[in-house]
């Protein structure tokens, strides 16, 4: 097995991470470093090394934005579809902060940091999530009205939300919580027909400046924030 397969087999880098290390000679093999990417070791007797400084830049807490295309899954492994982890494999050492289901596209926050994941995900219903949402019918003002005060779904009803028309077929709604499927599911018990789900913004972080496919690193500040 090459090391660069047995590293991130093993969730400690991906393997073009593994490779950029090797290169740099921060990574050792029976207490020396190896450059060889070609290198063949035995897990069971061989000994690997992650310089310390690496270490150090792999257990440091990072958050970031991505605007995730249409198609794409938010989990980990997927045998049918494309995983964001395989559109950013520099990053599949971290983990999805709530999910958009694979028709939806927006904004999905990327994170090994479990206080900003409690912070957006948690029960506490104070971190707004904005969405715009694209519909086949005619929307009218009491489709906004019942979206605002509540929809009974199988599981309870929803929280209190904000709704606003910004096109005969669209309106933007803010919700703070995220229930499995929620907005395809109030739209249903509207007989509204989604033809395209984008989110937009969580909390202060929004999409802009990242393309489709892209992502960016928050800021500490903006990870103070959504902590906050």
């Amino acid at each position: 097995m090459r090391i660069q397969k047995y590293l991130s087999q093993k969730g400690v880098l991906s393997r073009r991470e593994a490779e950029k290390y090797m290169k740099a000679g921060l990574v050792k093999l029976n207490g020396e470093v190896v450059r060889d990417l070609g290198r063949q070791i035995d897990p069971e007797k061989d000994k690997i090394e992650i310089a310390e400084a690496l270490k150090n830049e792999i257990n440091k807490k990072i958050t970031i934005a991505v605007n995730k295309p249409r198609g794409i899954v938010c989990d980990k492994n997927h045998d049918d579809s494309k995983t964001i982890f395989e559109l950013l494999p520099e990053f599949k050492n971290l983990n999805t902060v709530g999910r958009l289901d694979k028709e939806s596209e927006g904004l999905i926050l990327l994170s090994n940091d479990g206080v900003v994941t409690r912070a957006v995900t948690g029960y506490d219903h104070k971190i707004e999530k904005e969405y715009e949402v694209q519909v086949r019918e005619n929307i009218r003002p009491w489709h906004t009205k019942k979206l605002e005060e509540g929809i009974k779904l199988e599981d309870g009803v929803t929280l209190p939300a904000k709704a606003k028309l910004i096109g005969k077929n669209k309106f933007s709604l803010v919700l703070k919580e995220g229930r499995k499927h929620q907005i395809r599911r109030m739209a249903d018990a509207l007989r509204l027909t989604i033809e395209n789900l984008r989110r937009v913004r969580i909390g202060s972080i929004n999409l802009k400046g990242i393309g489709v496919g892209k992502y960016r690193m928050l800021a500490k500040k903006e990870v103070e924030s959504l902590k906050a």
